[in-house]
């Protein structure tokens, strides 16, 4: 069963996600962010990891304790998820165009986070959401679910299109490296024995 449950509440917070690695891409994410809903179903659609995601926030404020707390949410879930990392092929990597934007993804499940980021946005908001909060959500994500994640774009004009090539780039290299391996299935993948 590589699926996990993480519940998180905070005085900002308070959010329940559940992810099932082996699925088929469902989601059901609600988090009264509009546009980040549309990007976490995207992020789910894409690496066929299925999705459900709560979250009542502190919107009255603004966005950013919901996205980035959602980010902290899924990436314990993913570490959760994977547990020892045994038989996954454990690095991904996708080059994703969409329309004007062309962004890159490279990533390691290794227990070692890190965030490379080299995405400007060329506008603050894209409808009422804050444009920095894309990147608020990767750091989130890569530092609590043991990430090594490189995003990239290569090209880009439309804030929304840079956007979701990120979440649909991040979500192929997933795809890809939470599989597992036929031919090393009861193999952790490092030489060190242990990720």
């Amino acid at each position: 069963m590589r699926s996990a449950q993480i519940t998180r509440k905070t005085a900002e917070t308070n959010i329940t996600v559940h992810i099932d690695l082996d699925g088929t891409g469902s989601y059901d994410n609600q988090t009264g962010v509009g546009f980040f809903d549309h990007m976490l179903d995207q992020l789910a659609r894409h690496s066929l990891i299925d999705m459900k995601i709560r979250c009542e926030g502190d919107l009255h404020i603004d966005d950013h304790h919901t996205v980035e707390d959602v980010g902290i949410a899924l990436g314990q879930a993913l570490s959760h998820a994977i547990g020892d990392k045994k038989g996954i092929r454990r690095y991904g990597a996708c080059l994703l165009p969409m329309d004007d934007a062309l962004v890159r993804t490279a990533l390691d499940l290794s227990g070692r986070p890190f965030l490379i980021w080299n995405i400007t946005l060329p506008t603050p908001k894209i409808g009422t959401f804050d444009t920095e909060l894309v990147r608020e959500f990767f750091q989130a994500f890569s530092t609590h679910g043991g990430v090594t994640l490189h995003v990239d774009a290569l090209h880009g004009i439309n804030s929304h299109h840079m956007a979701e090539a990120a979440f649909k780039s991040v979500a192929r290299a997933l795809r890809e490296a939470v599989e597992t391996d036929p031919r090393t299935a009861n193999a952790i993948p490092s030489t060190k024995g242990a990720l």
